[in-house]
């Protein structure tokens, strides 16, 4: 039976371990040919909701630029101390995170249509009749990329673990080749880890990148 934190929608209980803003460090490593592009990156992600029963998200990136020397102190020939490397901005992903179930005359929508009568799934009993087959809970999340992509994943969390795969990509005429992906997230030892694999660029599904994240609140 799942417990409910005081404020946090009932729905968001099988998802509540994700809430909060996590930091740190990954490598992407993407096999295209003959070749393999890698290069370390830092990354902060953000889960929040706002008492709705889905949950926002964000993630930025970045890659750790070469350190730029100072200005000599005293003179030509003195020696240049190396400054903190600047990061360079990599990628941004939003996007939303809820419970995959059938919609009711009670959600709101489309537009802002308010939805009819009290909302649904509000208790720890009502969500307990959502689990599937394997225990665990459907999800649903839909990313937007700055780059003319936008996915809808499927997937399913139980305990401290998501797996999730692509439903569909979305993509501008400027957007490059893109068409599907997976992502796994899982809580170990406190730290959120992820992978993400690919299917891009004229490549079949394949490992892209992985990251640690430490909780920073």
């Amino acid at each position: 039976m799942i417990d409910i934190t005081s404020g946090l929608p009932a729905e968001l209980v099988p998802l509540s371990w994700l809430i909060g803003v996590w930091e740190g460090t990954g490598l992407v490593e993407y096999e295209i040919g003959d070749g393999i592009r890698r290069h370390e990156f830092g990354q902060r992600i953000s889960f929040s909701h706002d008492g709705l029963p889905f949950l926002n998200y964000s993630s930025f990136t970045w890659q750790f630029g070469e350190a730029i020397p100072s200005e000599p102190a005293d003179g030509p020939d003195a020696i240049r101390e190396p400054q903190e490397a600047r990061p360079i901005p990599l990628i941004t992903e939003n996007g939303y995170w809820r419970l995959s179930r059938p919609p009711t005359e009670a959600d709101p929508g489309p537009g802002m249509l308010p939805g009819v009568g009290p909302r649904p799934f509000s208790t720890a009993a009502s969500v307990e009749t959502l689990r599937n087959a394997s225990d665990g809970f459907d999800v649903e999340v839909s990313l937007v990329h700055p780059t003319g992509v936008t996915e809808l994943y499927l997937g399913r969390v139980k305990g401290p673990r998501i797996d999730l795969a692509t439903d569909a990509v979305m993509r501008t005429e400027s957007a490059k080749e893109y068409s599907a992906a997976t992502r796994i997230y899982g809580l170990v030892e406190g730290d959120l880890l992820w992978a993400w694999d690919i299917a891009a660029l004229g490549q079949e599904l394949r490992t892209h990148a992985s990251g640690r994240l430490h909780r920073r609140d």
